[in-house]
């Protein structure tokens, strides 16, 4: 289930607007432009590219053979700088952000609604730490663990079809990476009630990035216990606080798909914090009772999110 709907507002400027949905990223991806089909098939082709890069399962991609492989390790300027700014927010969070989750998160299979013993993932919590990454140029040496990029690559893939779209000269796109939303141009964007298909807020955008996690995207209902997939590191079980979702809205795609699992695992205070020292980036957090808190820079005016025209530096 996505968290976010989009809902186009406007009219194209080219007057050619071009649109496909396709099964990329282990999500349901949908491209919307201002262009001709073959320049939408190039933005499907650099997403098929990347995820050849990012993919954990992927026998042939850039992650799947760093995690099979000791030492220092020559990558592409992708990966080196998503896994730079993902230690980044590793250090931010205090290691509640963490991508060698992957021992863990690999246990968790919901698609297939498997949930792993308490034995298994006792076992594999000692192998969760990202002070073992470390590198020497553009080589990365895991020192021994295994990454999982799920929570930041999508955003940087969606900033690189932004720039892909900007260097053909489209000049209104919409790309939608599974909830993960980067804009070129204006758009009115639908925050969902967690838990519902409804529309809960929608706020309008322009060229900016809006990203949302919560509990309900990837999950398990066992009795009365809802399993997700946003695992604290700490238990290896989906982090339990008070929040539903949150919805991260800033310049870069990549920054808010992190922010958005960062301020997750975090809970409210600590995410309203983290975001409110982070330059133009604001946050909508909705609780699981249905709550919802703004950061500074926004409003609300009945079911519309407002930004503020001030921008903090």
């Amino acid at each position: 289930m996505l968290l976010m709907l989009v809902l186009l507002c406007g009219c194209t400027q080219g007057g050619q607007e071009s649109s496909q949905t396709r099964l990329i990223l282990d999500t349901v991806a949908t491209i919307t432009a201002d262009c001709d089909e073959e320049t939408l098939n190039g933005a499907f082709a650099l997403c098929e590219e990347l995820e050849n890069r990012f993919s954990r399962t992927k026998k042939e991609s850039e992650v799947y053979r760093l995690n099979k492989t000791a030492g220092y390790t020559p990558v592409s300027a992708d990966v080196a700088t998503v896994v730079r700014r993902a230690l980044f927010y590793s250090g931010q969070t205090a290691g509640r952000f963490d991508i060698t989750i992957a021992p863990v998160s690999m246990l968790w299979d919901f698609e297939n609604q498997v949930i792993p013993s308490k034995d298994e993932i006792a076992a594999a919590l000692p192998n969760v730490d990202y002070h073992s990454i470390s590198f020497s140029g553009e080589q990365i040496n895991l020192g021994g663990k295994q990454i999982d990029l799920g929570a930041i690559a999508k955003g940087y893939i969606a900033d690189r079809v932004i720039a892909y779209f900007e260097e053909k000269g489209v000049e209104k796109a919409l790309v939608n990476l599974g909830g993960n939303i980067a804009l070129r141009g204006e758009y009115t964007v639908g925050i969902r009630k967690p838990m519902e298909e409804s529309v809960m807020l929608v706020v309008h955008l322009a060229d900016k990035s809006a990203v949302t996690a919560g509990i309900d995207q990837r999950c398990i209902r066992a009795g009365d216990r809802l399993y997700h997939h946003i695992l604290d590191p700490k238990t290896g079980y989906g982090v339990e606080n008070e929040l539903a979702s949150v919805t991260v809205i800033g310049a870069c795609s990549m920054d808010c798909d992190a922010l958005s699992t960062c301020c997750m695992l975090l809970g409210t205070e600590e995410g309203v914090h983290l975001i409110e020292n982070t330059a133009d980036t604001e946050a909508v957090f909705i609780s699981r009772e249905g709550k919802v808190t703004l950061t500074a820079g926004l409003y609300r005016e009945n079911d519309t999110i407002i930004m503020k025209e001030e921008k903090r530096s």
